[in-house]
């Protein structure tokens, strides 16, 4: 059953899926492909998130996601399918295990016990001791089971995006982005090291995801910046970070799938490396503040897809008036001529209010309406 907070916003949830626009039209993946592979414009602007908050998706249904694995991707399901996207989201964990977070109170409205965050001063791999210690998983042992169940559950037309995290981030995860940072100095082999066994690891899940039948792309999640610069030098990520990348891209291509890079930050130094060395098909996560999507688009939408980009402080803080004009606003300017998906900035995170969220859906299909009317 819903719960308080699930009530307090059916009211609005109801407001908006009553609009002609909400009703989506039958799901089909190969909207979604040719606009990542800008093979012009499809039939409609198709629809993107990186995930949705496992609190906004019950809102949206209006009851708990069950706790058994099916009865769990189920729920997803009908989450994606009911609002209008084309594919469910379904990540692949590579055993990469640390505990090195720390928790804090959770304010949202639809608030989880406690959000976490990565512990940026240590590291459970700080030295070759630890990293020799350190129980590494065995690519073999990748766990996919997700994916397939997902598959044998979706609705026609409907495809998974396979995801992992990242290079990048999972060596500052293990290690620590301070320690890290004094690594890349004082300890080149050890930050070698780390990077072939993550990168392994990550080869290795998409190539398993990329053989299942059912998966249309495959998303590599690697935050690779902050608000002004990268989070390592650009000449280091062409070191460390961008072979490995360049594998999984090959990985996917291999198998005749598209790359979606999910990158936050400012990666302005570093775009023309990621187009046309590492390969990627596709750009995810666009801050205003840093580089809006329309922008994104004029630089760069002649050589890869953008996707997402209504920012997510902006659904969050914002009035939905204001919502729909930046909805309208991005697909006037990206839309033309393809390689566009609209979505957030960023994902679906439990403080941005859902009928912002809606309103978002509700005026991207309205402005689709209108242009085939």
């Amino acid at each position: 059953m819903p719960n308080n907070k699930m009530e307090t916003v059916a009211p609005n949830l109801r407001e908006v899926k009553e609009g002609d626009a909400m009703k989506a039209a039958d799901p089909d993946f190969s909207r979604l492909r040719t606009v990542l592979l800008r093979q012009g414009e499809p039939d409609r602007i198709p629809l993107y998130e990186l995930f949705a908050d496992q609190e906004i998706m019950e809102a949206v249904l209006g009851k708990s996601l069950p706790d058994s694995p099916e009865g769990y991707w189920k729920g997803v399901i009908q989450f994606y399918y009911q609002l209008g996207y084309d594919y469910v989201p379904v990540p692949v964990q590579i055993g990469l295990a640390h505990d090195n977070v720390l928790f804090g109170q959770d304010t949202a409205e639809l608030a989880r016990p406690k959000r976490q965050w990565q512990d940026e001063h240590h590291g459970v791999i700080e030295t070759h001791e630890s990293f020799q210690r350190y129980p590494w998983p065995d690519p073999d042992q990748i766990d996919i089971s997700a994916i397939e169940l997902v598959v044998q559950n979706l609705p026609h037309g409907m495809k998974v995006i396979g995801q992992t995290s990242g290079v990048l981030e999972n060596v500052m995860w293990l290690m620590g982005y301070e320690p890290l940072s004094y690594a890349l100095y004082d300890a080149p082999r050890l930050v070698s090291d780390m990077f072939e066994r993550v990168g392994t690891l990550l080869v290795a899940a998409h190539r398993k995801m990329a053989e299942v039948k059912g998966v249309g792309a495959l998303c590599l999640g690697d935050d690779m910046g902050f608000k002004t610069s990268t989070m390592i030098a650009p000449e280091l990520l062409r070191q460390y970070v961008f072979p490995w990348q360049k594998k999984i891209v090959e990985v996917a291509h291999d198998h005749n799938l598209p790359l979606i890079l999910h990158s936050c930050g400012n990666l302005n130094a570093i775009m023309d490396d990621l187009i046309d060395l590492v390969g990627i098909d596709a750009k995810h996560s666009y801050e205003d503040a840093i580089l809006p999507i329309t922008e994104a688009k004029r630089r760069w939408g002649d050589r890869i897809a953008v996707l997402g980009g209504v920012d997510v402080d902006l659904l969050t803080k914002g009035s939905e008036e204001q919502v729909r004009a930046r909805v309208r606003e991005i697909v006037r300017v990206c839309a033309p001529g393809g390689g566009f998906a609209l979505g957030t900035g960023n994902s679906v995170a439990n403080y941005i209010p859902v009928k912002n969220y809606l309103a978002m859906l509700d005026e991207g299909r309205k402005v689709t309406c209108e242009q085939n009317s």
